[in-house]
């Protein structure tokens, strides 16, 4: 059992937009004393969301460049995602909502969040909260793509979800996330 936790030292490797520090802290183990060093990156908390049509049986997914699955083998660095955003200041909802219509275009009547899960605990501080909504043709209120400023190139796409579900067995959907909320779907029975 870890208890007694403290920070000894900390040291600012890297701060471009984010910061990636190294940390020595102590702590008992059993009652014994430990140190312990690790590189530790902060980009802040984020919030996602699968968009979903019981009546049609899609979701809506977006198509954009990852360059660290590039730099870790995925060819041409394509990754099939929910729609996704760093929460900036802002509360999970409101985020979210402002991420869903500058990627997709949807403007949301109703959303629900689902749950909250750190995605790489061992070296990201990010905890990301998980959101569900329903959409329908009548609330698509522009063509999304993200913001030419933040030099966003997202392709909007529309998959049944029996397809979406094969993707995250067959190596279409990679993304951790887009598969969590997949498999949500799927297990309440929300499609």
């Amino acid at each position: 059992m870890v208890t007694d936790v403290h920070i000894l030292d900390t040291t600012l490797l890297s701060y471009y937009k984010y910061s990636l520090k190294k940390i020595t802290y102590g702590y008992s183990n059993n009652d014994k004393p430990m140190v312990n060093t690790r590189e530790v990156y902060d980009r802040g908390n984020g919030a996602v969301i699968l968009l979903y049509n019981p009546v049609s049986k899609t979701v809506i997914l977006t198509r954009q460049f990852r360059l660290p699955s590039f730099l870790n083998g995925n060819t041409d660095g394509m990754l099939v995602e929910a729609c996704a955003g760093l929460l900036d200041r802002e509360d999970p909802e409101t985020c979210i909502r402002r991420e869903t219509e500058e990627e997709t275009g949807y403007r949301l009547t109703g959303i629900r969040k689902v749950y909250e899960a750190y995605m790489s605990p061992g070296s990201v501080t990010e905890i990301l909260h998980f959101f569900i909504a329903e959409y329908n043709a009548s609330m698509k209120m522009a063509e999304g793509g993200g913001l030419e400023e933040e030099h966003e190139h997202i392709e909007v796409l529309e998959i049944a979800f029996d397809e979406a579900m094969r993707m995250t067995t067959n190596g279409g959907i990679k993304d951790a996330k887009t598969i969590l909320l997949l498999q949500h779907l799927k297990l309440n029975a929300l499609i």
